[in-house]
C-alpha cells in the first residue's frame, strides 16, 4: 500500500520537506539518543543512507527515499531526523496517526530541536488537540527562551478559550522579553476591560506613560483610553497637559476637538479643528490624515456634508503647497455627487502637481463627455509632458486636434506617442495610432504613407473595425485592390452588420466592381440604418440605383443629397442630365 501511494506526492514535498529538516538542522544539537547508541560504524552507516535518502527526494525519487528513511529506522530506531521526515511523508498522504506518532517520537528523543517540537505543536492545532498543544506550548516557551513565537500561539490559545488570567501571564512574558510596547500595554487594557479591571486597565497604560515620560504620543494615547472610557476630565487634564508642552501637537489637538465634540461644545469644537487644519505649522500629511478621520467620522455618524465641505473650503483658503487636501476634498465631492464642485478643486490639484495623473484624467473624462476640445487638448498637451509614458494623453489628444482640423499635429503626435510604445502597451492602443496615424495621412493626400500606417494597424489588430473600414474605402475610391479592398470591408459588415457606413463602404465597393445588384441590397441595409442622414450615402444610393436601371429612384435620391448640404463636383451635373456622371 506504501509503495502505490508514496509516487503521487509530486514537487510540491520536494519543498515541503527539505526545507523544514535541511542540512542546517542536522548541524544543530545531534540527538543524543543517536549518538548514545550508535557505534562510530553504524553511525557512518546511518548517516549515508539518510544523506542519500535526502538526495532521492531533492530528485523526486520518493519511493526510493522512503525505503531508505525506514532502513535508517532499522539501524537506530531513535533517530529523531529520520522520524521526523517519515511523519512528513505520512501527513501528506493524510496517514495522520502514523505521522502524529513518528513526530511525537522525534520530538521525545530529540526534546532540543525546536523545529520537531513546532511541527508537532502546529500539528496539535491543527488536529483540535488543544490540550497537547498547550502542554507542548509551554514547554517549548521554557525550553527555548530566545523563541517568542511558542507564546504567542499560547496568547491566541488562551484568548479563544477566554483564559484571561493567563493571557495577561503570557503577556507579561512576552514584555519581559521584548519590553513595553503600545501594542501590548493596549492589549493588556483590553483584557483587563474584559475582566472589568478598570484599576489594572488604566494603570497598565499609565504605566506606559511613565515608562516613556519624553513621548507625548503615549499621554495622547492615555486621554484616549479615558475619553473613551467615560474619565473625561481625566482626559480632558492630559490633552491640556501635552498641549501646554507642545502647542502644535497635531494629535493632542485633534484628540481636543474630539473632547469638545463629544462634550456638546460645538463652538471651542470648531475652534481647535480650525486651530488644527489652519496651523501652518501642522505638517499637510497630519492634516489629510485628520480629515481622513474627520471625514470618516461624520459619515459614521450620519451628518451631512455641510460641515465638511465648510473645513475643506477654509483650508484651501490658505494656498496649500500640497495636493492631498484638495485631492481628497474632491473625491469627497465626486462621492456625493457634486461633480460641478469638483472640478475647479481638481484643476487646483494639477495647479499645485501637474504629474497628478487622477486629477488630470478626472478632469479629461469631464471634457470629453462635454465635448470640449479645447479642453482636452489643453489637458493633454499639459499631460503627454508632465506623464510621457501614459498612451491616453496621446490618443485623446490626437482625437481633439483632429476634431480641430489640425492634422499636421495629429500626425506629429501619433508619431511621438509611438515612440513610448514598450512590450507591455496593448497591441489594440497601439493599431488604434497607426489607424489614426492613417487617416491624417490620406487627408494630406500622403496615400502611400496612409496605406503604409493602415498596414501597421492591422498587423497589430488584424480586427480593427475602423482601420479595415477607412482602407477598404480610400482603395475603392482609387479603384485599386479592390479584391483586398472587398475582403477587407466585408469584415467590417459581418462585426457590424447595422452600421451605415460600414454597409455603405461595402456597396460602394461592390459599385465599383461591377456588381450593381449585390450593391444595391447593401445600400439599402445602410439607408435603413439611419444612411439617410449622410449626404455620401444618399447620393451613393442614387449612383446604385441608377446603374441598376431604376434612373427615376436615382434621381430622387440626388436630389435628396444635395438638399442635405453634398458637396459632390458633379451631383449638380447627374440631376440636371438625369444620368450617372463619373467623377473622374
Amino acid at each position: 500500500m506504501r509503495n502505490k501511494n508514496i509516487h503521487i506526492i509530486g514537487c510540491l514535498l520536494a519543498c515541503v520537506l527539505f526545507v523544514s529538516c535541511g542540512t542546517s538542522r542536522q548541524k544543530m544539537k545531534v540527538q543524543s539518543v543517536e549518538t548514545a547508541v550508535l557505534a562510530p560504524e553504524q553511525q557512518r552507516k546511518y548517516d549515508y543512507f539518510f544523506l542519500e535518502a535526502a538526495r532521492l527526494k531533492i530528485q523526486k525519487d520518493y519511493d526510493a527515499a522512503f525505503d531508505l528513511l525506514q532502513h535508517c529506522l532499522t539501524i537506530n530506531p531513535n533517530a529523531s531526523s529520520a522520524l521526523y521526515e517519515l511523519a512528513q511523508y505520512y501527513l501528506f498522504l493524510k496517514q495522520m496517526p502514523q505521522g502524529q506518532a513518528a513526530l511525537e517520537k522525534a520530538v521525545e528523543n530529540d526534546p532540543g530541536n525546536y523545529w520537531y517540537s513546532q511541527g508537532l505543536a502546529n500539528l496539535y492545532q491543527q488536529q483540535d488537540e488543544t490540550e497537547k498543544a498547550t502542554k507542548l506550548l509551554e514547554s517549548m516557551s521554557v525550553r527555548f527562551t530566545d523563541k517568542l513565537d511558542p507564546l504567542y500561539a499560547l496568547l491566541d490559545i488562551y484568548n479563544r478559550q477566554e483564559q484571561y488570567d493567563k493571557v495577561i501571564a503570557t503577556l507579561n512574558r512576552i514584555e519581559g522579553k521584548m519590553g513595553k510596547s503600545e501594542q501590548l500595554s493596549m492589549e493588556k487594557f483590553r483584557i483587563y476591560l474584559q475582566m472589568k479591571d478598570n484599576k489594572n486597565a488604566f494603570h497598565e497604560i499609565e504605566s506606559l506613560v511613565a515608562e516613556y515620560p519624553m513621548d507625548s504620543r503615549y499621554q495622547v494615547v492615555l486621554g484616549d483610553v479615558y475619553m473613551q472610557n467615560g474619565k473625561k476630565e481625566e482626559a480632558y487634564n492630559m490633552y491640556r497637559k501635552v498641549l501646554d508642552a507642545e502647542p502644535d501637537n497635531a494629535m493632542a489637538m485633534y484628540s481636543l476637538a474630539s473632547y469638545y465634540e463629544a462634550t456638546g461644545q460645538k463652538e471651542l469644537y470648531q475652534q481647535q479643528m480650525d486651530t488644527l487644519l489652519l496651523n501652518k505649522k501642522v505638517p499637510s500629511e497630519t492634516k489629510l490624515n485628520v480629515m481622513r478621520q474627520f471625514v470618516v467620522q461624520n459619515e459614521q455618524d450620519g451628518k451631512d456634508s455641510t460641515r465638511v465641505i465648510n473645513l475643506f473650503n477654509r483650508i484651501l483658503e490658505q494656498e496649500p503647497d500640497d495636493a492631498g487636501i484638495p485631492m481628497l476634498y474632491s473625491q469627497y465631492l465626486l462621492s456625493k455627487g457634486m461633480n460641478k464642485e469638483a472640478f475647479p478643486v481638481l484643476r487646483q490639484v494639477l495647479a499645485i502637481d501637474p504629474t497628478n495623473t487622477a486629477a488630470r484624467m478626472m478632469l479629461l473624462g469631464e471634457a470629453v463627455r462635454k465635448e470640449d476640445y479645447n479642453d482636452v487638448i489643453n489637458l493633454c498637451e499639459a499631460g503627454v509632458e508632465t506623464n510621457p509614458e501614459m498612451l491616453e494623453f496621446y490618443f485623446y489628444l490626437a482625437i481633439a486636434y483632429n476634431q480641430a482640423e489640425r492634422t499636421d499635429d495629429v500626425i506629429s503626435v501619433c508619431r511621438k506617442a509611438l515612440t513610448q510604445i514598450t512590450a507591455d502597451s496593448k497591441k489594440e492602443v497601439v493599431s488604434d495610432f497607426y489607424s489614426i496615424l492613417g487617416d491624417a495621412y490620406h487627408t494630406k493626400d500622403l496615400n502611400t504613407e496612409a496605406y503604409a500606417a493602415y498596414d501597421s494597424a492591422l498587423v497589430y489588430n488584424p480586427s480593427n473595425i475602423g482601420a479595415l473600414n477607412n482602407y477598404a474605402y480610400y482603395l475603392s475610391v482609387e479603384r485599386r485592390n479592390l479584391d483586398k479592398a472587398e475582403e477587407m470591408s466585408y469584415k467590417t459588415v459581418k462585426a457590424e452588420p447595422n452600421n451605415a457606413t460600414y454597409l455603405d463602404t461595402y456597396a460602394w465597393i461592390l459599385f465599383e466592381k461591377g456588381n450593381y445588384a449585390e450593391a444595391r441590397l447593401y445600400i439599402d441595409d445602410a439607408m435603413k440604418n439611419d444612411g439617410g442622414k449622410s449626404d455620401v450615402i444618399v447620393e451613393h444610393c442614387g449612383d446604385i440605383y441608377y446603374m441598376t436601371g431604376d434612373a427615376d429612384k436615382a434621381l430622387e435620391y440626388w436630389k435628396q443629397a444635395l438638399e442635405i448640404g453634398s458637396k459632390s463636383k458633379t451631383l449638380k451635373q447627374k440631376i440636371q442630365k438625369k444620368k450617372y456622371i463619373d467623377e473622374k
